[in-house]
């Protein structure tokens, strides 16, 4: 029985079904997390869906900006773009099956044994993890209800960059959103900043890694996707980056947390 985290997968079936052969996934004892962008820009988002649906008692995650936009999209509130390659799940017979799913998955969540945290974009310095699951469970809440449109239709853009308690209504929404799944450079301020998705070290001059802030405690490990460019590398063992490109040719990775072990497999498609 072992409980595994994966990183991006986007639409990458072949890829998935590579690396949970390569720690030979029992669905009936192991149970995985996926961190998010489970689809979009790869060659299958619905054969990835159908999968997750299938072994829906032993898989579970957390949303990322790319799920997030095929349900404003899927909402009929947000136009699709030409790079998205979710259209097969839209002609699907089993879009609603998956519509619901996709909204009954949280935008965090934590492990007790070993103490983790897993968003799809991580947590910011200026959070404790009970302030950030309580955030994104104020998310989650509208998601499920019959006000998820209202939020879809506000989901989108940069504004406010800065988290303040006070924030409140869409703005508040967004801002955790940005702050879940689309968050990686801030500013000395603390401020996000989208624009950048350079690996640390390229980054221009005034940014830093969210991790990289000083008030950032690591009593819990931090998993977290979104951010290919880093290829699984971090300056500290307790964070976890699990996004490795696989969607650009890289490769999809998982990790163990019974004993911190990665799996890694090159991309398929």
């Amino acid at each position: 029985m072992a409980t595994y985290l994966i990183g991006d997968i986007q639409g990458c079936y072949q890829s998935f079904r590579k690396l949970l052969k390569a720690f030979q996934f029992d669905p009936e004892q192991d149970t995985l997390y996926l961190a998010g962008d489970l689809i979009n820009r790869g060659p299958e988002s619905l054969a990835t869906m159908d999968f997750v649906l299938s072994h829906q008692t032993s898989i579970k995650a957390v949303l990322g900006n790319h799920d997030l936009h095929f349900l404003a999209v899927a909402n009929e509130t947000r136009a699709s773009n030409p790079k998205d390659t979710f259209n097969d799940i839209l002609n699907s017979q089993n879009k609603s099956d998956i519509i619901n799913w996709l909204q009954e998955q949280p935008l965090a969540l934590y492990f007790n044994d070993p103490q983790c945290f897993l968003s799809h974009a991580g947590l910011p310095p200026f959070w404790s993890v009970p302030r950030a699951l309580s955030y994104a469970e104020e998310v989650s809440q509208i998601i499920k209800s019959d006000h998820a449109d209202h939020f879809y239709g506000s989901m989108y853009g940069n504004e406010p960059r800065f988290w303040h308690e006070q924030l409140i209504g869409n703005q508040r929404r967004r801002c955790i959103t940005n702050i879940l799944t689309r968050m990686r450079y801030l500013d000395s301020q603390q401020g996000l900043e989208f624009n950048c998705k350079s690996p640390v070290g390229e980054q221009p001059e005034g940014l830093l890694a969210w991790f990289d802030l000083k008030n950032h405690d690591y009593q819990s490990k931090i998993a977290f996707g979104h951010w290919a460019a880093l290829q699984g590398s971090t300056p500290r063992q307790e964070l976890i980056a699990l996004d490795t490109g696989c969607v650009w040719g890289g490769r999809l990775s998982a990790y163990r947390l019974q004993d911190s072990r990665f799996f890694r497999v090159n991309a398929a498609e």
